[in-house]
């Protein structure tokens, strides 16, 4: 397995994972799939805001998994925080594939000046939630019942990671 930048030619496998967990799981709290040009323009509006789109590939080139990260609020003052996720292959879970691209992403976080990390879990993903303190994220907050899917109400959790150790913001 490799990390590497994604490519056009990596979104059927972008949008067969993201559809998986919209089907499958409380991943995401969307319930209506996407095609393929979605995702295709979601990766080229990443690669326009400087952001990366990271994919996990085997020697064959099939996408394993893939993360990036945006803004956290499209707000001044929120400049120096980003917003992440990672989606994992169904059958690839629990292979080490989360983290290494958890790992490269956050590097990607740092190289860009940014300051926190934040992850919103469902709160009963505890899989995710054990990963993310593993590489340093705190939990710092839930919000009870703020979604629904699958006909139950779902908790957010919310962890962050400190990028960087400075002490004020750039100026402005």
């Amino acid at each position: 397995m490799r990390i590497r930048n994604a490519a056009e030619g990596d979104v059927a496998g972008i949008t067969a994972i993201y559809n998986d967990a919209v089907e499958n799981s409380t991943a995401t709290w969307n319930v209506t799939t996407v095609d393929r040009a979605d995702r295709s323009a979601w990766l080229r509006s990443r690669a326009a805001a400087g952001y990366p789109v990271l994919v996990a590939v085997d020697e064959a080139e099939e996408v394993l998994g893939y993360a990036s990260f945006g803004d956290y609020r499209p707000f001044d003052g929120y400049k120096h925080t980003v917003e992440h996720s990672v989606y994992v292959r169904n059958d690839q879970q629990g292979r080490g594939i989360g983290r290494a691209l958890m790992e490269e992403l956050i590097e990607q976080a740092q190289g860009l000046g940014k300051h926190v990390m934040v992850a919103g879990i469902e709160a009963g993903n505890e899989g995710s939630i054990r990963l993310h303190e593993k590489l340093g994220f705190e939990r710092v907050g839930l919000l009870p019942q703020v979604g629904s899917k699958f006909g139950r109400w779902l908790d957010l959790a919310f962890l962050q990671l400190m990028l960087d150790t400075a002490p004020v913001p750039a100026s402005k």
